[in-house]
């Protein structure tokens, strides 16, 4: 049974982990640029904002670079204060003026003293831990660590310490780190192994793995992430996240 499904996975992790999908997906707007800070920046703003259509997000996303006038990583550590006044008319769904100012207050403070936005994840993190939870749960809490930070942005910056699936972070993980020759994730980060990896858990990805058997708890919450990782993990050890590729895109990519 397991070799049946293992089967059909890898041949859609073969289908969907194609430059082909990058035009229709949101992580194709870090794939226009080639700093690394451009595509860290970019690349976790769009991913936050992921829910609704895709064709939203990646029009919501190509507002926010021409807001930071193509350059991200240059506007967040060289931009004044009086640039932001452009930003406030900037909104997607819940996503309001109050969210976008806290959200460049934090990138332009953390890029003025760090490299890369790795650093805000693997230093909650220690070698033997299998996977990134500790990492999301100190992002979290360093995201909202500046003074004055809004306690209404906090929903849009899940974390596992409320049970939260963390879709989109995971996502954008899966995005930084993960290392193949496919051409659709980055693998720019070398701190966190893309074995610690967590699957970005959204309904379509629920509903093909729940079909398929591999999640058994009834609710869709932070254990039910760790329990279906754990089962792509028997598929690949090293790489259970690229079967995101082949529950996703047999979840949504073959509706169309």
């Amino acid at each position: 049974m397991l070799n049946d499904i293992q089967k059909f996975l890898d041949n859609s992790v073969t289908k969907y982990n194609h430059p082909d999908f990058i035009q229709d997906d949101p992580i194709g707007l870090p794939h226009q640029f080639s700093k690394k800070q451009d595509r860290e920046i970019i690349g976790f703003w769009v991913a936050m904002l992921a829910w609704g259509q895709r064709k939203t997000i990646i029009n919501k996303g190509r507002e926010l670079i021409d807001l930071m006038d193509g350059a991200p990583h240059d506007f967040m550590v060289n931009h004044e204060e009086i640039d932001r006044k452009r930003f406030l008319p900037f909104k997607h769904r819940t996503f309001q003026a109050t969210d976008t100012l806290y959200f460049l207050e934090f990138l332009s403070h953390f890029y003025k003293k760090n490299d890369s936005l790795e650093t805000a994840f693997a230093e909650g993190m220690t070698t033997n831990d299998e996977t990134i939870e500790n990492g999301l749960i100190h992002f979290h809490e360093l995201f909202f660590s500046l003074p004055d930070a809004p306690k209404r942005t906090r929903k849009h910056v899940a974390t596992p310490a409320r049970k939260s699936t963390c879709k989109r972070l995971n996502m954008f993980l899966r995005w930084m780190v993960r290392k193949d020759n496919a051409g659709v994730d980055f693998g720019i980060w070398n701190k966190i192994k893309p074995s610690q990896l967590l699957i970005p858990l959204d309904v379509h990805v629920d509903r093909v793995a729940r079909k398929l058997g591999l999640i058994q708890r009834k609710q869709t919450d932070w254990r039910t992430v760790l329990e279906l990782t754990q089962q792509l993990r028997k598929l690949d050890p090293d790489d259970p996240v690229k079967y995101d590729f082949a529950l996703f895109g047999s979840g949504v990519l073959e509706k169309k």
